[in-house]
This record gives structure tokens, C-alpha cells and sequence, in this order.
């Protein structure tokens, strides 16, 4: 773990105000202002995933992050004003950018065809986030030495519940990337060989003034700037816990904009709210299944852009199942978004049951996927 020391200065330029000042309050005047900062950081060969740099402003944040990553410090990106979010990403396929996308919490389709100015500041924060996991793990062309990035102003700009649920999602993001970094790569060759090294896993360092972020964003080693310590630990991620109750269809005004689909919604749906310290986070709407009798599904189902990339939203739809199959109903949820067909088919609670890859009546040209929640007897017995 190497020692970082890095010396910054500026020149400072003789006025009557300066002396005035410096008779004032006692200041030393010199040609030039130096200051200082040394500290112990991870090295980017060591064996690590998320650095966290902290420490309240002036302290040396970012002029340590400069030293130890250098041109991996990224401080902000050009977003073209007349452009759309997912045509900024270079030639990526579209796959690769609506995946980098929803991977940082940014689910919203409606909202990646709009320029990037437009966006909220917890929109913006993720499009950040996915530029810069791109640019990490060289999917940008743009690729350091090791795959590496580091986030400066992590969290700045956004509210705080947004900078928590957001460093909780690129966590995810990177521990999921990584594990299917793993995975995927086979045979060494002049192209992936790097891969192999086990230190050489994507990385990213957030660099930021906030600490409450920390416990969100469990990262392997801290710096801290206010004492000058680096500490290796992994912070346990607090708990969410999600409070869900019927409601009425008045809730839906709140995230029928947000939907992937139609804004419509069937007036006789049953409706669901589940809210997280007191702010709604998720709304899940059901109807029966035309023609099958005890047979619901889920109609509707919109996480609010600032709470998105953590699981919430499949967390309240399987609460939802769970209450559906406690009144001896069957349960089902059909879907075209990535996010959760990745999930159900992940997922020991729900099995396929149809696969229409050219789309449905309502889906012309999507392919969608239709699974069935399974009850834990079922769970037990396929277990």
C-alpha cells in the first residue's frame, strides 16, 4: 500500500487588500501557497473492487485521488445538449448502454431518449455513474492501465436519500460486473489476457465530502482526509425496509410518466403502494387474468427513478404475489424490461411460462416473457 504525498500551491499576488489581510489576521505572506497531504492508499494492483476517499472540503480529496489514479479521476463529462442520453455513448450497442444504464439504477426508457440537460439531478448522477463505468471497464475504448475509474463530487449534487440508494446501486453493479467478468472469460489471448490477473477486477473509487454514503456504497479500503488514515474494512449495508399497503388509483399520477409502456391504467385494478421513510418508492397494480379463474398478474409496476437499481421494485412485486397467493390465487407477471426478466429468470420464486419473442397484442415487436410466482411448497419441492 503505497504512500501518497502530493504538494499543491498557487502564487500569491502582492495588493494593498493582501497586506491589509495579512496585518489583520496574521497571515504569512509568501510568493507562493503551499500545502501538503500524505496518506496511505490501495495501490491499483492490490486486490480490491470500491475505494471510498473522505473528508470534509479542502482536505485534499481530490489532489490525493489525482496522485494515486491520475487520469482515471474523472471530475465531469460533456453531455451534447441535442442529443439523447443513449446516443452518448459511443458505438456501444444499445444492449450495452440500456444494460450500464439500468445496472446504475436508471430504468426509465422514456427518460433515455431525452438529452441528458433535461434529466433530474438524480438522473444525471446515474447517467454519470454509467459513463463512468463504461470508461472503466473500457467498453468507452478509452481504458487506463487497469480498469479503473474514479468518481470525483460522488453524491455532491444529489439528495440524500438519492446519493444512498444510488451508491447501493453502483455497488451492485460493480460486484455483479466483476462476477461476470469471471465468468465469461475463457482461454487467455493479447486481448483479454489482463482479465486473468485476479487484481485486475474493475474498480472504482468514490471520491466525495459525504460520509453517510459509506455504509451504502460497502466499499474495501476508506481514506480518510480529516486524519489522514486508510482503514480496509467492508461496511455492512443497512437495511431497507419497505412498508406496502393498498391504494387508491390516485397514486398512480405520481409514476404513470415513469412506466416503459402505456400511462393507462385499468380502472379496475387493484392498487399497491410500498414507501420507504415516509416517501412513496413503488407502486404495483394487479387484474385478473381473462378466462382463468383465481388467476391475477401484475398489470403495472413503476419504481420511482431515484430509488431504482437496488431491487425494490421486484422486492414489492413478490410481497404483492405473496398476498395474492395468501387469498389462494395464482400469480403471474409478464414483461419485456431486461431488468426483470433477468431477475425472474434468476430467481427460484418465479418459472417461465411462455416465451412470445416477437411480441404479444399489446407488445407488437418486443419480445416479452411471462413467469409464474411460485408458492414456497412449490419453492421446497423444486428446491
Amino acid at each position: 500500500m503505497p504512500l501518497i504525498t502530493t504538494t499543491v500551491e498557487c502564487p500569491v499576488y502582492d495588493s494593498f487588500r493582501v497586506r491589509q489581510v495579512a496585518g489583520l489576521f496574521d497571515v504569512p505572506v509568501a510568493e507562493k501557497a503551499r500545502s501538503q497531504f500524505s496518506v496511505e492508499v490501495p495501490s491499483q494492483e492490490e486486490d480490491w473492487q470500491i475505494g471510498l476517499i473522505v473528508g470534509p472540503s479542502g482536505s485534499g480529496k481530490s489532489t490525493i485521488a489525482r496522485g494515486a489514479f491520475g487520469d482515471a479521476l474523472v471530475t465531469h463529462f460533456e453531455w451534447p445538449r441535442d442529443k439523447a442520453v443513449v446516443d452518448c455513448f459511443g458505438d456501444l450497442p444499445i444492449k450495452q448502454i440500456t444494460g450500464l444504464l439500468t445496472a446504475v439504477g436508471f430504468s426509465s426508457p422514456p427518460s433515455w431518449v431525452k438529452p441528458y440537460e433535461v434529466l433530474s439531478g438524480g438522473e444525471k448522477f446515474r447517467c454519470d455513474l454509467a459513463r463512468s463505468l463504461a470508461l472503466a471497464s473500457g467498453q468507452c475504448r478509452l481504458p487506463p492501465s487497469l480498469p479503473l475509474v474514479a468518481f470525483d463530487e460522488f453524491t455532491s449534487v444529489v439528495d440524500r436519500n438519492v446519493a444512498r440508494i444510488g451508491s447501493a446501486a453502483v455497488a451492485k453493479a460493480i460486484r455483479r460486473m466483476n462476477a461476470q467478468r469471471q465468468d465469461t472469460i475463457a482461454e487467455p489471448s493479447p486481448e483479454n489476457i489482463a482479465y486473468h490477473v485476479p487484481n485486475s477486477a474493475l474498480k472504482f473509487v468514490a471520491v466525495t465530502c459525504h460520509y453517510d454514503v459509506a455504509e451504502w456504497l460497502e466499499p474495501d479500503w476508506i481514506v480518510d482526509m480529516a486524519s489522514a488514515t486508510c482503514t480496509r474494512r467492508r461496511l455492512r449495508r443497512p437495511e431497507i425496509n419497505l412498508r406496502i399497503h393498498r391504494a387508491t388509483s390516485e397514486a398512480w399520477r405520481v409514476f404513470a410518466r415513469h412506466h416503459y409502456l402505456s400511462g393507462k391504467l385499468n380502472p379496475s385494478a387493484r392498487c399497491y403502494l410500498a414507501w420507504w421513510r415516509d416517501e412513496p418508492v413503488t407502486f404495483c397494480a394487479t387484474l385478473p387474468i381473462w378466462g382463468r379463474r383465481k388467476h391475477y398478474r401484475i398489470s403495472r409496476i413503476v419504481t420511482l427513478p431515484d430509488y431504482q437499481g437496488i431491487g425494490v421494485g421486484m422486492r414489492v412485486a413478490e410481497a404483492v404475489a405473496d398476498l395474492h397467493r395468501a387469498d389462494g390465487l395464482r400469480f403471474n407477471i409478464t414483461a419485456s424490461h431486461p431488468a426483470v426478466i433477468a431477475h425472474c429468470r434468476s430467481s427460484p420464486n418465479w418459472r417461465t411460462v411462455n416465451v412470445l419473442k416477437t411480441g404479444s397484442n399489446q407488445s407488437a415487436g418486443r419480445a416479452v416473457v411471462s413467469f409464474e410466482y411460485a408458492n414456497p411448497a412449490q419453492r421446497q419441492a423444486a428446491g
